[in-house]
């Protein structure tokens, strides 16, 4: 298998040599840093794992911290559909195999972000054995609550092909995102340029388009069934150590969405933020990963 040519992303803000694992002849890239338990963090839509690389760097003196970037996305390879499906279901079987390829003996720390939430919570789901720990950032793993809408800007991405067209005309998930993610720390140009790095054309921004058309709405939506069945396994991890870190100025993933998790696991340690956006990492990075650490160290695997 040919590596993928790799967008430049500068070396000061992401200094790490990954690797890449064969996924039926597609380049599935991987960061895998550091020695002990294994921390797992999940990326969403339309970041990579850029998002984790701050808290790769602090957690990679104790912990093995594994990142991969989801096919289509970060610097994995970039099919078109008639290679890949951009699925739910397709991306659970990816981080599987991931999983499974590096035969981990330990159990594992769910770091979740985004439709980063819905992939790992899928894992989790079909592998509850193999949990030890949860963090939740700005993400779901459940259906929309009665009455809630999807956002007018995702609607319009999801439904139209002017939405489509500025999507992958004009990587204006990529670049709106980085935009309006942060709100107490907004990004630099040189984070945002790094964010939009890999998705540098029209055939390399298939995936942040299909993320979004992937968003099951109804019950004749492929992925509707595949959420369902992640919604009812969320009671199995009631008592699993869980630190929810929110950003509440999110206007996706909002305060209605973190009720949801406060009902569901009411036992769960939460960090809101009344001032930070979606990209809480970024906007909070002093407050958010301290408290991470704290989480990992405070709760050590069996």
């Amino acid at each position: 298998m040919v590596a993928p040519e790799q967008p430049r992303i500068p070396r000061d803000l992401y200094p790490f040599q990954g690797k890449l694992l064969d996924v039926e002849g597609l380049g599935y890239h991987y960061l895998d840093e550091g020695h002990g338990d294994p921390v797992v963090m999940v990326h969403g839509n339309p970041s990579w794992s850029f998002y984790y690389r701050n808290l790769v760097q602090n957690l990679r003196g104790g912990y093995r911290t594994i990142v991969p970037d989801h096919i289509g996305c970060g610097l994995s390879d970039k099919p078109g559909d008639d290679r890949y499906s951009y699925t739910l279901r397709r991306r659970v079987l990816d981080l599987t195999r991931l999983l499974d390829s590096l035969a981990l003996e330990q159990k594992i720390t769910l770091v979740l972000h985004d439709w980063g939430g819905m992939i790992g919570m899928a894992y989790a789901a079909a592998h509850p054995e193999r949990i030890g720990r949860i963090v939740l950032l700005n993400t779901a793993a459940f259906h929309l609550p009665a009455g809630k809408k999807v956002p007018l800007a995702l609607t319009f991405m999801r439904s139209s092909r002017l939405g489509a067209l500025m999507v992958r005309g004009m990587n204006g998930m990529s670049r709106g995102a980085s935009l309006i993610g942060c709100k107490r720390h907004p990004m630099s140009g040189a984070v945002r340029d790094a964010y939009a790095a890999p998705y540098d054309s029209w055939a390399h921004r298939i995936a942040t388009l299909r993320f979004v058309q992937d968003i099951p709405l109804t019950p004749a939506d492929p992925s509707y069934a595949d959420v369902s069945a992640v919604q009812e396994a969320l009671p199995l991890f009631r008592t699993t150590p869980t630190l929810i870190c929110w950003g509440e100025k999110d206007f996706v993933f909002d305060r209605e969405v973190l009720g949801i998790w406060r009902a569901t696991w009411p036992d769960a340690e939460v960090l809101a933020l009344a001032d930070c956006g979606h990209y809480v990492l970024e906007d909070a990075p002093e407050e958010v990963i301290p408290r991470i650490r704290r989480f990992l160290d405070a709760h050590p695997l069996p």
